[in-house]
């Protein structure tokens, strides 16, 4: 009855996995963060987002006069004229 027991116990242990402590990567500060500019990188979402940064919309050119407009009134008034 005992031997059943250790038995069962056993079969219980081995059938589920297991979870080995792997040791972490001993790197220095310099490294991880050379391997992470590196994969940044080669993923390519830097220079994606670097194109996007400034970029807006096509402006209809009634709205492009209008802001020149109002440059050029600012400028008036910042100069004194």
């Amino acid at each position: 009855m005992a031997d059943d027991r250790e038995e069962i116990v056993r079969n219980q242990q081995s059938s589920r996995p297991s979870f080995e402590r792997r040791e972490p990567r001993k790197e220095g500060f310099e490294a991880l963060l050379r391997r992470f500019f590196r994969d940044v990188q080669q993923s390519g979402i830097l220079s994606e987002a670097k194109k996007r940064r400034y970029r807006s919309g096509e402006i209809s050119r009634v709205k492009r006069r209008q802001i020149a407009t109002r440059k050029a009134a600012r400028r008036r008034v910042k100069r004194g004229y």
